[in-house]
């Protein structure tokens, strides 16, 4: 998982498919994969990113209180599925 402002007012790093309007957290098998995909995501500036493992249900309880969804992603930033918590 990619983690914004790790430590103080931190969250999961969050993006929006344009084409088809969706939501999502970006969800990795690896740290290395993480970290490859992290250059082409839409980030701020001003904020710090960091990978972390993240349990899975924490990750699910998050997306489900923000209305997002969470793809599974390559390090290449591929969908390899889409789930809806």
């Amino acid at each position: 998982m990619v983690v914004q402002n790790p430590g103080v007012n931190e969250q999961f790093l969050g993006q929006l498919d344009e084409d088809k309007n969706e939501s999502f957290i970006p969800a990795f098998y690896n740290k290395e994969d993480a970290q490859q995909c992290l250059i082409q995501m839409k980030t701020e500036k001003a904020n710090k990113y960091e990978v972390q493992a993240i349990c899975f249900g924490e990750l699910t309880k998050d997306a489900v209180k923000n209305s997002f969804m969470i793809f599974m992603l390559t390090g290449d930033g591929e969908i390899i599925k889409k789930l809806a918590p």
